[in-house]
C-alpha cells in the first residue's frame, strides 16, 4: 500500500493511494504514527478505507499539500558515509555505520520549500532511501530486522557544508589512561557537531508517500536518481551501501530503542551523473530548484528551492547587557 500524510482545507490527515489516482482518507483522525503503532491491525485498517464505497476519496492531488509522510517521527537517525563511492575518500573510518540524529522539526514534505539563508553557506542535497520502523525495537539481530519494517519513503538530508566547516574543533580530546585510571592522556581530534549542518529548518525533505515493506521486494537493490534544475548530479543504487538495511537496523538497535515510525535514512547514494556532475556541484547558493529524488518503487520527492534575503540575527547580547 501507498500511504500519505496531507492536509486538506487546514486539516491535517492520512489516506491510502489506491491505482496511482485515488487517495482515499482514513477514517478516525488518527496519525501515521499511531496508525503504525496498530501493529498487525494496521494493515486491515488500511485495507477497510481503500475498500470503502463512502469515504473521502480526492483525485486531484494539486488539491492537497503534501506533508512528511510521518509527520513528528521520535527520531530520524542518518547514517553517515554509507556509500562505497565514498570510501576512496576516508582517511580513516570505523568498521561499523556511523550515525546522527536529525529533529522532527527538520521535516518538509512533498512539493514544500526547502528555504536557505545567505548565512547558511554551501548547501547540497543528499538523495537517501529512509526506512520506517513498524514496532518498538531493541537490540535485534540483523537476521531478524527486516520484521521490524513497516516501510520506506524517500529522505533528502540536505547537509550544510559551510556550516559543517563553521563548527569544526581541532583540540586535545582528553581520555582516562587504561593502564592508570589515575591519569589523563591527551588525543588530536577534530570534531564538528551535526545539529546546525543537517538539522536546520527544512533539511529533511521526505516523501512523496510511504510504501509499505510487503510493496518492496528488496531494498537493497532499488535504483537513485537525483536531479537539480532538470540536471541530473546522481545515478545511484542502494546496492553500493556498504552496510544493508537489516545491519543498519540491527547496530542502531544495539544503542537506541527504535520505536514506530521512527525514520533510519540509510545513506546517501551520490554516484556521479555520467556527465561527472554530483551533488557537491549542486550549491543551492548558486543552483536553482527544484531538487528531485527518485527511488525505483517509491516515486519521486520534489522540493522547490527558496534563498531567503535574511541576515543572522542578533544572538549576542550587548556589553552592557552581560552584566
Amino acid at each position: 500500500m501507498r500511504l500519505a500524510s496531507f492536509r486538506k482545507n487546514g486539516k491535517e490527515r492520512i489516506g491510502v493511494i489506491c491505482d496511482g489516482e485515488t487517495l482515499i482518507e482514513i477514517a478516525g483522525g488518527i496519525s501515521m504514527i499511531e496508525l503504525i503503532g496498530m501493529g498487525p491491525i494496521a494493515a486491515e485498517y488500511i485495507n477497510e478505507a481503500a475498500n470503502s464505497s463512502d469515504g473521502n476519496r480526492l483525485t486531484h492531488f494539486d488539491d492537497i499539500e503534501w506533508l512528511p509522510p510521518v509527520s513528528r517521527p521520535g527520531k530520524i537517525c542518518g547514517v553517515a558515509m554509507n556509500n562505497s563511492a565514498s570510501n576512496e575518500r576516508k582517511i580513516s573510518a570505523p568498521d561499523h555505520p556511523a550515525f546522527f540524529l536529525k529533529p522532527s522539526s527538520c521535516l518538509v514534505g512533498h512539493n514544500q520549500p526547502i528555504r536557505i539563508r545567505p548565512y547558511y553557506g554551501s548547501v547540497h542535497p543528499e538523495p537517501e532511501l529512509a526506512i520506517i520502523i513498524g514496532r518498538e525495537t531493541r537490540g535485534i539481530d540483523a537476521a531478524d530486522a527486516h520484521d521490524c519494517i513497516f516501510g520506506y519513503t524517500i529522505f533528502n538530508d540536505i547537509t550544510g557544508n559551510g556550516m559543517r566547516a563553521g563548527d569544526m574543533f581541532h583540540y586535545w580530546a582528553l581520555y582516562a589512561d587504561p593502564d592508570n585510571p589515575e591519569k589523563l592522556s591527551r588525543r588530536e581530534q577534530h570534531l564538528s557537531y551535526a545539529a546546525r549542518y543537517k538539522g536546520a529548518d527544512t533539511f529533511g525533505c521526505m516523501g512523496p508517500v510511504l510504501v509499505t515493506a510487503d510493496e518492496i521486494a528488496d531494498p537493497d537493490n532499488l535504483d537513485v536518481h537525483c536531479s537539480i534544475g532538470g540536471e541530473t548530479i546522481a545515478e545511484d543504487s542502494t546496492r553500493y551501501y556498504n552496510y544493508k538495511v537489516a545491519e543498519l537496523i540491527s547496530y542502531i538497535s544495539q544503542y537506541l530503542t527504535l520505536e514506530p515510525g521512527d525514520v533510519v535514512s540509510c545513506g546517501t547514494a551520490f554516484k556521479p551523473s555520467k556527465d561527472r556532475k554530483s551533488i557537491h556541484h549542486a550549491n543551492f547558493q548558486h543552483v536553482p530548484g527544484p531538487v528531485e529524488v527518485s527511488i525505483s518503487g517509491l516515486g519521486t520527492l520534489s522540493n522547490p528551492v527558496e534563498i531567503e534575503d535574511k541576515p543572522i540575527g542578533q544572538w549576542r547580547l550587548e556589553e552592557s547587557e552581560k552584566k
